[in-house]
C-alpha cells in the first residue's frame, strides 16, 4: 500500500488514465479490406481449423496459443491484502500480465474466478486448456493452492506454475546461493529457521532442500510457534513434512545458532535480540510486505555483518518474483514443455544467481541510477530491468526442459536461440550482426575521447567481452579506476585497456608537436598547441589516429557536435577524407530507417547532397539493408520550383549523370516516401519500389528533427550518428547515447573500410 495520500492518488491515476486498466488487445494481422476479412474469418479461417483438427500441435503455428499464458486467481490471498475476492484481485492480475509482456514478450490474459472450492477451481482451470499454452496460478490461499496446482498438473499437458510458491522459491534459492557464497558457507552445513507455513514458505523450504539443505536442519515456525512432531493445531501435510522432534516451542528458542532466517510471515516477527543469537555473519531474508519481519538497520545494529534481503524495492536485495516467472515461462513455451519440473526450476535458480555475479549491465545501471550494483552483500540478485535475464535464464530453462525430457519441440541451436532472445531486448542486435561480424576481421584500436564517462567505461567492458577490438581511453587513471570499482566493472586501466592521461603522459611532447605541425599555418602557436593537448580530449584522440596509435576515435558524449567536428576535420581531414554527412539508423517496430544528413551540412548543396546519398547507400549495405533512397522535401515531384526541392532535383540530376547501383527517387513528401500506394497514385512512373528505407533531407534541421521525433515518440533505437566521409577514422556521437549505443559505434568504428567500400 502507498505510504502517503499523494502516492495513493498517483497509483489510482496510473490505473485510470489515459484509459482504465493496464491492458488492451492488439491485432497482429492487418484488417484493412475484404480480402483480410475473408482470411481472418469466414471462409479462410476454416483452413486453420481443419489443420488443427487433424494435428493438434499445429495450434502453435496457426493461433496465439503457443505464446499465451493465463494468470488465474480466485483472490483468496492477494499480496498483503488477504482474501479480497476475485474482482478486487483484477488489478494485480492485470499487472502480472503486463510484466509477462514487458520482460519476456509473452501474451497474457488475466482470469479472475469467483470460486473458492479448490477442486471446482481446478476443474475450471483445466477446462481452459485449449486456449492457453501455460497456466500461472496466482494469489490462491494455502492449502487450497496445493490442491489446485496438483490437480491441474496431473490433468493438463501444459506447464502449470503457482508463482506464489515456486516463483518466490526460485528467487529465494538464487539469493540464498549467492548469500552463502558471500558468507563462505554451504547449503549442506547451514541451520535454517523459517517463519510462515503458507504456500510460499513451504515452497521455499522445498527448494532449499533441492539445493542441498538437510531436512533436519530446517526449523519451521508459524503463528503458533514451532512445527513439531505431534502438533495438531493448524497443521497440514505440507507443514508436517518439516516437523521437528524437539521440546523447543518458540522462535526465540530455535533461532540460536541459525545461519539463515527465512521470513514469509508478518511485520516485526524477528527481534533484534533474536538476531544476536544467530550464527556469525547471519543471512536474514525478511520478506514480509509491506513491513518486513525486521528492518535492515535494526538487524545490523546487533549484527553489522548480516546479509539481508527483503521484499521491498527501497532496500537492497529485493526478492521479486519478476526475476523468475517471465523467463521460466519463456523457456518452457519455446520448447513446448509439458510441465515445469524441478530441473527447470533449479536451472532458473542457477541462471539468476550467475547473472548477479557477472558485471552489471549498462541498461540495469541506467534504470537504477545511484544504486551500488556490484556483487556482494547489497547485490545478491540481479535487478528486474537487467535485459540479460531473458537470454540467460530462459535459455537455461529451455535447456533443462530438453535434458529432462519434457520438451515437445527441442531447440537444435541453443546459441542461436539465446541470441534471438537477446534481440527482443537489444533491438539493435539483429541489424548490428553483420557489422559485428565484419569487425571481427581485424583487431582495431578504438580511442574514446571521453574516457572517464560512465557510459564509455561500460562500453569498454562490453567491447572487451564481445569484440576483438582494443579500447583506448583518454582520462585520468585514478578517476577511471575509482569509477570502474564503484560500478562493479571487472576491467581495470593499465591491465585491460590503455590510458592516455592528459595531465601527465610521456607522449605529451609528441602530441603537441604533431598538432602544432598540422596547425602552425592556421594561427596555432606552440603554447596554444600545448594547451589544447592538455585539455582537449577530442583533439588528443584525433592526433592519436593521425599518428597511427589508434585506428579510429569516438567522441561526443558531451558537448556540441560541430565543436567536435571542427577538431576531427582539422586533424584528420585531407584531400581524400572530409566529413560530408552524418547518418543515423533508426530501428523501429516495422524495420530500419536511415536518415541523413543530421549534423554536418546545414544547407547542403546539390553536389553535397549527391555525395551524402552515395555515402548513405554504402553505409546502409553495411547493415545488410538494400538501400531504397528517397529525397524528402515539402516539394512533391517538381510542384515547388524554389527552395529545398530545387536543390534536391539538382542532386538527382547529378546522380543520374552516372550509373548507380542503388534505387533513389525524389523529391517527395515524407508520407509519399514511406507509402508506396500513395506514391503510385501521385507519381505512377516512380523508379522507387516499396517503402523507402533511406531518407535524405536538404536541411539538417529537418533530418535532425525527424530523427529526434522517431526516437522520443516512436521508441526508435538510434545507431549513430555515423560520420560519413572520414574513412571510418572518427565518429561523433551525441550526448543522449547509451552504453549499448557506444558498443554499436565501436563495432562500426572497428570495421575496416575495405568491408564497406
Amino acid at each position: 500500500m502507498s505510504d502517503t495520500p499523494s502516492q495513493r492518488q498517483a497509483a489510482l491515476d496510473y490505473h485510470e488514465f489515459p484509459k482504465p486498466g493496464k491492458l488492451e488487445i492488439k491485432a497482429t494481422k492487418p484488417m484493412a479490406n475484404g480480402r483480410d476479412l475473408s482470411r481472418a474469418y469466414s471462409p479462410g479461417v476454416a483452413e486453420a481449423c481443419i489443420e488443427i483438427k487433424q494435428d493438434a500441435s499445429t495450434a502453435e503455428r496457426y493461433t496465439a496459443r503457443g505464446n499465451l499464458v493465463a494468470v488465474v486467481s480466485n483472490g483468496t490471498a492477494v499480496l498483503g491484502l488477504g482474501n479480497i475476492g476475485a474482482l478486487a484481485s483484477k488489478p494485480v492480475m492485470e499487472g502480472k500480465a503486463v510484466l509477462f509482456k514487458k520482460f519476456a514478450g509473452i501474451d497474457c490474459f488475466d482470469i479472475e474466478v469467483d470460486e473458492q472450492d479448490p477442486e471446482k477451481l481446478a476443474d475450471i482451470v483445466c477446462a481452459l486448456g485449449p486456449t492457453f499454452g501455460a497456466i500461472n496460478l496466482e494469489d490462491i490461499k494455502a492449502p487450497d493452492c496445493f490442491i489446485v496446482e496438483k490437480l491441474c498438473r496431473e490433468r493438463m499437458n501444459i506447464p502449470v506454475f503457482h508463482d506464489d510458491q515456486h516463483g518466490t522459491a526460485i528467487v529465494v534459492g538464487a539469493a540464498a546461493k549467492n548469500a552463502l557464497h558471500v558468507a563462505g558457507k554451504s547449503f549442506g552445513d547451514i541451520k535454517i529457521v523459517s517463519t510462515g507455513g503458507g504456500a510460499a514458505g513451504i515452497a521455499c523450504l522445498n527448494m532449499l532442500l533441492k539445493l542441498g539443505v538437510k531436512r533436519e536442519n530446517i526449523w519451521l515456525c508459524d503463528i503458533h510457534g514451532l512445527v513439531y512432531e505431534g502438533r495438531t493445531e493448524d497443521m497440514n501435510p505440507q507443514k508436517a513434512a518439516f516437523a521437528q522432534n524437539s521440546d523447543l516451542r518458540t522462535l526465540d528458542e530455535v533461532i540460536d545458532g541459525a545461519d539463515l532466517f527465512l521470513g514469509l510471515s508478518g511485520p516485526n516477527v524477528l527481534k533484534s535480540e533474536m538476531v544476536a543469537k544467530m550464527a556469525d555473519r547471519p543471512i536474514i531474508f525478511a520478506l514480509a510486505n509491506p513491513t518486513p519481519e525486521i528492518l535492515p538497520d535494526v538487524a545490523r545494529e546487533v549484527a553489522p555483518k548480516a546479509i539481508i534481503a527483503t521484499g521491498r524495492s527501497d532496500f537492497p536485495n529485493q526478492v521479486n518474483n519478476v526475476l523468475c516467472f517471465p523467463f521460466i515461462f519463456r523457456g518452457a513455451l519455446d520448447v513446448g514443455a509439458t510441465e515445469i519440473n524441478d530441473e527447470m526450476q533449479i536451472a532458473c535458480v542457477d541462471g539468476i544467481a550467475e547473472l548477479a555475479r557477472a558485471t552489471t549491465s549498462a541498461e540495469a545501471a541506467a534504470a537504477y541510477k545511484g544504486e551500488q550494483l556490484t556483487f556482494g552483500v547489497d547485490y545478491l540478485i540481479p535487478k528486474p530491468f537487467d535485459p540479460r535475464l531473458v537470454g540467460v535464464v530462459s535459455s537455461s530453462v529451455a535447456r533443462a526442459a530438453m535434458e529432462s525430457g519434457v520438451a515437445k519441440r527441442p531447440i537444435e541451436d541453443m546459441e542461436a536461440y539465446k541470441e534471438k532472445l537477446n534481440q527482443t531486448v537489444f533491438k539493435s542486435a539483429l541489424l548490428m550482426r553483420p557489422v559485428f561480424e565484419a569487425a571481427t576481421a581485424a583487431s582495431r584500436r578504438i580511442v574514446y575521447a571521453e574516457g572517464e564517462d560512465e557510459r564509455v567505461l561500460r562500453a569498454a567492458q562490453a567491447v572487451l567481452e564481445e569484440t576483438t577490438e582494443t579500447p583506448i581511453l583518454i582520462g585520468r587513471p585514478e578517476v577511471i579506476e575509482a569509477r570502474c570499482e564503484r560500478m562493479g566493472l571487472s576491467v581495470r586501466p593499465g591491465q585491460d585497456f590503455q590510458i592516455v592521461n592528459p595531465e601527465n603522459d610521456p607522449r605529451y611532447y609528441d602530441y603537441w608537436t604533431s598538432y602544432h605541425q598540422l596547425m602552425q599555418r592556421r594561427g596555432v602557436t606552440p603554447d596554444l598547441a600545448k594547451a589544447i593537448m592538455r585539455t582537449n580530449t577530442t583533439a588528443i584522440g584525433a592526433i592519436m589516429v593521425h599518428r597511427g596509435e589508434a585506428d579510429s576515435m569516438i567522441c561526443g558524449t558531451f558537448g556540441e557536435f560541430r565543436w567536435h567536428l571542427n577538431y576531427v576535420e582539422q586533424v584528420l581531414g585531407n584531400g581524400d577524407l572530409h566529413p560530408h554527412g552524418a547518418m543515423s539508423l533508426m530501428i523501429l517496430e516495422d524495420g530500419p530507417l536511415f536518415i541523413a544528413d543530421t549534423h554536418v551540412r546545414q544547407l547542403p548543396t546539390p553536389e553535397e547532397l549527391a555525395e551524402i546519398t552515395i555515402g548513405a547507400a554504402r553505409h546502409a549495405r553495411r547493415f545488410g539493408v538494400e538501400p531504397k533512397i528517397a529525397f524528402c522535401s515539402q516539394s512533391q515531384f517538381g510542384n515547388q520550383y524554389e527552395g529545398s526541392g530545387k536543390r534536391l532535383r539538382d542532386a538527382l540530376a547529378l546522380l543520374d549523370s552516372e550509373t548507380r547501383d542503388f534505387s533513389y527517387e525524389g523529391e517527395m513528401n515524407l508520407d509519399t516516401a514511406l507509402d508506396p500506394e500513395l506514391r503510385q497514385r501521385i507519381f505512377p512512373n516512380s523508379r522507387l519500389e516499396g517503402a523507402a528505407n533511406v531518407l535524405i533531407f536538404a536541411h539538417a534541421d529537418a533530418a535532425s528533427g525527424v530523427r529526434n521525433i522517431l526516437k522520443m515518440k516512436a521508441d526508435g533505437i538510434e545507431v549513430g550518428p555515423i560520420l560519413m566521409g572520414m574513412g571510418n577514422k572518427a565518429h561523433i556521437v551525441t550526448p543522449s547515447i547509451t552504453a549499448r549505443g557506444l558498443l554499436n559505434m565501436a563495432a562500426i568504428a572497428g570495421t575496416p573500410v575495405a568491408h564497406y567500400g
